[in-house]
């Protein structure tokens, strides 16, 4: 009796979760017309919906059929999700297409994430290898968060972004590697955002090997004057 109530009550789980996700779905995309095409037509949805399936069968340690659901998902949607992922209510995959999220990947409510995104790991971290996701955090399209850190609430992180390091609440995030652009609302004025007069990385080191050239060469005409000097003192 008590088996038979846990499953209903994770099935339960699962329908309100997923009409939850799709209330979402339909308050962020202008595009959605009606629940039904919702349910039918949009692969994020369907991804999100094997992997609640696949995550309560990876939670009994059902690793094999989780893993079946999951890649079988996968193939259909484009989106891969792995079993072990922990994602709250409200979670909008856009267009979906090439997206991964990693094992230990923990995802809050009513985040938005678009085509190409990767929520993965370095390869250098054991455990915990993939980011954690505040609430209502929006990932661009192809953007790259890769490790075990936090993306604040409220953070937004712009396209063909790479993240590196942890984002705090209520940020933007852009560039390769990602800088906070603005936080609060607010400007940070960390470097110059100019993306049209970028300055060139190789002509900035190539300035600064420059600079230490001209610090070694002062440094030896000193040392060869205060040689040239001994010698002198010596010999006069």
């Amino acid at each position: 009796m008590t088996k038979k109530y846990n499953i209903e009550k994770s099935i339960q789980k699962i329908i309100d979760a997923v009409k939850y996700d799709l209330n979402a779905i339909k308050e962020r995309d202008p595009a959605a017309k009606n629940d039904l095409e919702i349910l039918l037509l949009y692969s994020g949805l369907h991804a999100i919906f094997a992997h609640r399936i696949s995550h309560v069968l990876y939670k009994k340690q059902l690793y094999f059929p989780a893993r079946l659901i999951s890649q079988t998902s996968r193939f259909f949607t484009g989106i891969e999700i792995h079993p072990g992922a922990k994602i709250g209510r409200g979670l909008f995959i856009d267009h979906g297409s090439a997206v991964v999220i990693g094992e230990t990947t923990e995802i809050g409510d009513n985040c938005t994430i678009y085509q190409g995104v990767t929520l993965g790991g370095t390869g250098k971290d054991t455990g915990k290898r993939h980011p954690t996701l505040g609430n209502n955090v929006m990932v661009g399209a192809g953007a790259k968060v890769l490790g075990p850190f936090k993306i604040g609430n409220n953070t937004k992180i712009a396209s063909n972004a790479v993240v590196l390091v942890a984002i705090p609440d209520n940020s933007t995030a852009v560039g390769i590697p990602a800088r906070v652009v603005k936080r609060d609302n607010k400007k940070v004025d960390v470097c110059d955002m100019d993306h049209i007069h970028i300055p060139d990385p190789v002509a900035q080191e190539l300035c600064k090997l420059q600079i230490k050239l001209d610090r070694l060469e002062k440094r030896l005409t000193e040392i060869e004057e205060v040689k040239n000097t001994g010698i002198q003192e010596r010999n006069p």
